[in-house]
């Protein structure tokens, strides 16, 4: 009997995996086509407001739709303090390709920096180009893109690791967010996601099942003011995530520096 329950378990897992990620697909592929009538009727305006609460309500469903299947549970709330704030940077650590999804799932104006060519992808480019998100390259583009779009009370959500966790708690940061937080002079508001599980983490195969349930846990760290010197504020961040993702963990002992090894399922 209990092996039998422990099979349609494991079926019933990889059923939330499959139809999670193809709903997540038709969701951005229904707005792909209206993102891109909708892009030269409306103002840069109106165009990045209507983008960036489309691009919220389309991740709090795919999220709110995944916790319905009780095998992943999101607590995000932490990030509701965050809707009302003038312009600041949130800089979030990288563990897994489901960061962004979780962070603007929360907040209705933000706009994110990402990998220019995503700018071109067919399920996220229209969306993205209508909400006005900045492409990372070239970086002196970026930097001035970013301090404009400040002018509008926006945040901007910018990974200081530049790609996902590989090097646990956290990589060597890279320096576009001094640059940017200098340039614009906006404090940096950092924000701890922490997970049990290694799930779509770099080098983690798309449809490869992760053992289930599977928990995130979102929540405020310190903010920090606009920079002078860049790379003195850049070495205080990078110690923070290190020190704080291990001391303040929802997941780990204290004091516990886990490795990839201790995240990565065998």
């Amino acid at each position: 009997m209990r092996a039998a329950l422990r099979v349609l378990l494991n079926g019933y897992d990889y059923l939330v995996l499959y139809l999670g990620l193809a709903w997540l697909g038709i969701l951005c592929l229904a707005w792909t086509p209206l993102a891109l009538i909708i892009y030269p009727l409306l103002s840069e305006r109106r165009g990045r407001a209507l983008g960036r609460h489309a691009i919220m309500g389309v991740f709090r469903l795919y999220l709110a739709s995944l916790s319905l299947s009780r095998r992943c549970s999101f607590d995000l709330e932490a990030l509701d303090a965050l809707r009302d704030e003038p312009a600041l940077i949130i800089a979030p650590n990288h563990p897994c390709l489901l960061d962004a999804v979780m962070v603007i799932s929360r907040l209705p104006n933000v706009a994110c920096v990402l990998k220019a060519e995503l700018m071109n992808n067919i399920f996220l480019g229209a969306g993205a180009r209508l909400a006005r998100y900045i492409p990372n390259t070239p970086v002196r583009r970026m930097v001035q893109q970013a301090t404009q779009d400040f002018d509008c009370g926006s945040h901007l959500l910018l990974f200081p690791e530049g790609t996902r966790t590989t090097s646990c708690p956290v990589n060597p940061l890279k320096g576009s967010i001094g640059l940017i937080a200098h340039h614009a002079q906006v404090p940096v508001q950092t924000v701890l996601i922490e997970t049990d599980s290694a799930y779509l983490s770099k080098g983690w195969p798309l449809f490869r099942k992760p053992p289930m349930p599977i928990h995130y846990r979102l929540r405020l760290g310190r903010r920090f003011d606009p920079p002078q010197h860049t790379q003195r504020f850049m070495a205080e961040l990078e110690h923070y995530f290190a020190h704080e993702l291990v001391q303040g963990s929802a997941f780990y002992p204290t004091n516990f520096l886990p490795t990839q090894a201790d995240r990565t399922p065998p």
